[in-house]
């Protein structure tokens, strides 16, 4: 009952410094005690995947906690993991404010953010004072590349990312399906992602003897993919045995927001637009894959009902950002008490 009004106070600015405000005070009512406020507890749901195990299948998706500053006090609101990033090489500002855009009308978001972060070792130094990962959560980081790193050289700074967060992370995320930097989705076409990911395997393998634990690599991938695309993508997945892969990213289509206002501004559009197009992805994935590693759903998902089509489409595990905007800290429990039920009828 308490989001609602809440929400109302931060849609009436824009949209960026409400983000802003709103994690910061996620984080004072972390540190004060109060996150109860804002948070009940969760049903537990464990699920093996990756070769981690979840203690509820519901994650927050990368974007909403870019550097790490809030790890703790999205931890207790109850999410089964947290994916925080994207983060590059270097620091940058990302693409001119403003850059994120509500459309409240359909439930979506559109922004051009541009991978807009403080840089790999500050995101580091955020984790290594997080109480979270030492208990155990388990904390997805999410890796692009710089703006100015010209494309035919984007592996080196996702090379550097991956060796640096290597044993700070769960699991790392290879983000190649934003459309806010230029290029980036040039690297899910077939020649380049194969070189990507025999690299990104490669690296894998050594930094895994060099710390004596395995660090599981997920690829994050577009809504916008044609049959044979997500085909092709299946098959390198399979070829260079990743251990996961995030379906799906934000879209650049505009179906179920024409003639809404900022439907036309540029940028990826997330949020309850995407569902269809991000599940249909996830599910034709999912016969392609025919199980032989994990997807996580997400895309759209803004409620119970939203997550458990994700699950029945092929998805082990799901995550969401826009609807945590909408819906605030009840939409994790009412996944998660959703999923429970539906994973205790499949068992």
């Amino acid at each position: 009952m308490l989001y609602p009004l809440i929400r109302k106070f931060f849609f009436a600015l824009d949209a960026e410094t409400a983000h802003g405000i709103g994690m910061s005070g996620v984080s004072f009512l972390n540190a004060t005690g109060f996150a109860g406020c804002l948070a009940k507890p969760v049903t537990p749901c464990p699920v093996e995947a990756m070769g981690l195990k979840f203690p509820n299948p519901v994650g927050l998706a990368a974007g909403l906690d870019k550097n790490g500053d809030h790890i703790d006090a999205l931890a207790r609101l109850g999410f089964g993991f947290i994916e925080i990033g994207t983060v590059t090489p270097k620091p940058q500002d990302g693409n001119p404010r403003p850059r994120l855009f509500r459309i409240p009308e359909a439930q979506g978001i559109i922004n051009r953010m541009g991978f807009n972060n403080a840089g790999v070792d500050r995101l580091l130094e955020n984790v290594r004072m997080a109480k979270f990962p030492k208990e155990g959560g388990i904390l997805g980081i999410n890796i692009g590349k710089n703006a100015t790193t010209p494309i035919e050289h984007a592996a080196d700074d996702y090379l550097i990312c991956l060796n640096k967060v290597y044993n700070d992370a769960s699991y790392v995320t290879v983000n190649i399906s934003s459309p806010n930097t230029k290029n980036l989705r040039e690297l899910q076409k077939d020649e380049a992602l194969d070189d990507l990911l025999a690299q990104l395997k490669a690296r894998q393998e050594v930094l895994a003897d060099k710390h004596g634990r395995y660090v599981p690599l997920a690829l994050k991938i577009a809504p916008d993919l044609d049959d044979q695309q997500i085909a092709a993508i299946a098959d390198a997945l399979r070829r260079h045995r990743m251990d996961g892969v995030i379906a799906t990213n934000t879209t650049l289509s505009r179906d179920g927001v024409e003639g809404l206002p900022n439907a036309d501004e540029a940028g990826g559009l997330s949020g309850a637009p995407v569902f269809r197009k991000s599940t249909d992805v996830l599910k034709k994935l999912a016969t392609a894959l025919a199980g032989e590693l994990p997807i996580i759903g997400v895309g759209g998902i803004m409620g119970g009902e939203d997550a458990a089509e994700k699950v029945r489409a092929g998805a082990s595990l799901v995550q969401f950002y826009s609807g945590f905007i909408y819906r605030g800290p009840d939409l994790v429990r009412e996944v998660a008490d959703t999923l429970a039920y539906v994973m205790k009828k499949k068992v």
